[in-house]
C-alpha cells in the first residue's frame, strides 16, 4: 500500500496538482483584484462582533475553528519533511502557496456562505458540496466531494495528528503510544460530542494561546540565530529555483533536492497546512453569524495568512538558521525532526516544541471532526452523526499507532482527491464570487 501510494503521489504532485492549484490561486488573485491586500481589514473584522446577522457561531469562533483544523503537524513536522526532502527552497513554495492561496480561500468561503442551507433545527450547514449541488446542479460530484471529505477527516484530520501526538509523547517522556492514544481519544471525544458550539468555544480559547506560545518560542530562537537570518533568506530564495547552488555546508548534505522536489513538497505541505483549495474552510464558514458572504470570506481568508504566510515561514526560518549555525545538530534525527533539532539549543527547547506540537495536533483533531461530521450529514442526514463521532474517536487510537510514513503518503493522496471537485466548483462558479467592496463591508 505504501509503495502504491508513493508512486501515485509522485505523479499527482509532480506536475498536475501543483499546476492546478497555482493556476486557481493566481486566477483568483487577479479575479478578486489582489484580495490579499485587505489582510489587515480581515484581521480587524475577525475580532469585531457582528450583532445583526444569522448563523450559529461568531466569525471569530469560525476563524478559531478553521485555524484549529489547519494549524497542526504541518506547521512543524510538515515543514521539516518539506525541507529535508525538497531542500530549503520548499519553504518558499510553501509560503507562496499560502500567499496566493488566500484568494482561493476567500473564493471558496464566499460560496460556502452563499449556498448554505438552514436545517430543521435552525442550524446552518454549507460547504463545497452545497455549492456543487445547488450552484452547479451536479449532485454526483457533491456526493463525491463529501466522500473524499469523510475519508480526509480520518486521514489529514485524524491519523496524522494522532500519530504526531503519540510519537512526541513517546520520544520526549517515554509514554506508551497505546495509552496516549486512548487518553487523546477520550479527551477529544468529550469536545466533539457537543457539536460546533462546543468546538468553537474550545477553539477560541486554545488557538490564540497555543499560537502565541509557539511564535514567541520561534522568535527567541531567531534572535539567538540572528546572524544567520539574512543568509537563510538568501538560501531559501536561491534554492527555490537553483537547488544546485545550495552550499554543501548546509547540514553536511543532510538535505537536498531539485526544483521539482522543492515545488512538490513545498506546495503539497502548503496545501496540507493551510488547506486553501480543499474546501474545508468553506464548511466552517457556512456556520458563521454574518450579514453577507463577503464579510465572512474575508475573515476566513486570514486563517491562511496566519497558518502559512506567518507560522510556516517562521518555522522554516528557525530550521534553516539552525542548519547554518549548528549543522552537526541534525545528527541522530530523522528527516521529520529538523524542527526538533532547531529547538534543542534553547532551555527546555524539546519540551516547548513537544507541547506546541501536541496542542496543534489536538486542535486539528477537534476542528477536522466537524468537517467530517458535515460531510456525513450531507450524505446520510443527522442520523449518521453519532456513528461518525464514534468511528472518529476509534480512528484517533488507530492512527496513533500507524506507520508515520504511510500516514503522510495517505494524507497527500486524500488531499488531492478532495481538492479536485472543490477546484472544479470554484472555476465553474467563479462569476458568482464578488470581489471585496470597501463600502459594502
Amino acid at each position: 500500500m505504501l509503495s502504491v501510494l508513493s508512486s501515485l503521489n509522485q505523479f499527482i504532485w509532480g506536475i498536475p496538482m501543483p499546476a492546478l492549484l497555482f493556476g486557481v490561486h493566481i486566477y483568483f488573485t487577479f479575479r478578486l483584484k489582489g484580495i490579499q491586500k485587505h489582510i489587515i481589514k480581515a484581521v480587524r473584522l475577525s475580532v469585531k462582533p457582528e450583532s445583526a446577522a444569522e448563523g450559529d457561531i461568531s466569525s471569530f469562533a469560525v476563524l478559531a475553528a478553521t485555524l484549529a483544523a489547519t494549524i497542526g503537524t504541518g506547521n512543524i513536522v510538515g515543514i521539516s519533511t518539506a525541507v529535508a526532502l525538497g531542500g530549503p527552497g520548499a519553504i518558499f513554495w510553501c509560503w507562496l502557496t499560502g500567499l496566493l492561496g488566500m484568494a482561493t480561500s476567500y473564493a471558496e468561503c464566499f460560496l460556502g456562505v452563499l449556498y448554505r442551507r438552514k436545517t430543521e433545527d435552525n442550524t446552518y450547514i454549507g460547504g463545497p458540496m452545497y455549492a456543487i449541488e445547488y450552484g452547479m446542479n451536479k449532485k454526483w460530484l457533491a456526493v463525491l466531494f463529501s466522500i473524499f471529505t469523510l475519508v480526509a477527516s480520518y486521514g489529514v484530520g485524524c491519523s496524522t495528528q494522532a500519530r504526531a501526538i503519540t510519537e512526541t509523547a513517546r520520544t520526549l517522556w517515554g509514554f506508551s503510544e497505546r495509552i496516549t492514544g486512548v487518553i487523546i481519544s477520550m479527551l477529544v471525544g468529550l469536545v466533539i460530542v457537543g457539536g460546533i458550539k462546543s468546538i468553537g468555544r474550545i477553539c477560541t480559547r486554545l488557538v490564540p494561546a497555543m499560537g502565541v506560545f509557539y511564535l514567541l518560542s520561534c522568535i527567541i530562537i531567531l534572535v539567538i540565530n540572528h546572524k544567520y537570518l539574512v543568509q537563510s533568506l538568501n538560501i531559501i530564495l536561491r534554492s527555490a529555483f537553483l537547488p544546485s547552488k545550495i552550499p554543501a555546508a548546509v547540514a553536511g548534505g543532510f538535505i537536498g533536492g531539485n526544483l521539482k522536489l522543492a515545488a512538490r513538497y513545498g506546495i503539497a505541505r502548503g496545501l496540507f497546512t493551510n488547506e486553501a483549495g480543499l474546501g474545508s474552510a468553506s464548511i466552517a464558514a457556512a456556520g458563521a453569524k454574518t450579514p453577507n458572504p463577503g464579510r465572512q470570506a474575508l475573515i476566513s481568508m486570514s486563517a491562511t495568512f496566519w497558518d502559512t504566510v506567518v507560522m510556516c515561514a517562521i518555522t522554516g526560518l528557525v530550521i534553516v538558521t539552525n542548519l547554518l549555525k549548528n549543522p552537526e545538530s541534525v545528527e541522530g534525527y530523522s528527516f521529520a525532526e529538523l524542527a526538533t533539532a532547531a529547538f534543542v539549543p534553547i532551555p527546555f527547547g524539546r519540551t516547548v516544541l513537544g507541547i506546541s506540537l501536541i496542542l496543534f495536533a489536538a486542535a486539528t483533531l477537534i476542528g477536522w471532526s466537524y468537517f467530517g461530521e458535515k460531510a456525513v450529514e450531507y450524505l446520510f442526514g443527522k442520523a449518521g452523526i453519532s456513528t461518525y463521532r464514534l468511528c472518529y474517536i476509534v480512528m484517533i487510537f488507530v492512527g496513533s499507532i500507524m506507520s508515520l510514513k504511510l500516514v503522510w503518503e495517505l494524507t497527500d493522496f486524500v488531499n488531492a482527491l478532495m481538492a479536485v471537485p472543490n477546484l472544479i466548483c470554484l472555476i465553474v462558479l467563479h462569476r458568482n464570487i464578488v470581489p471585496y467592496n470597501q463600502e459594502l463591508y
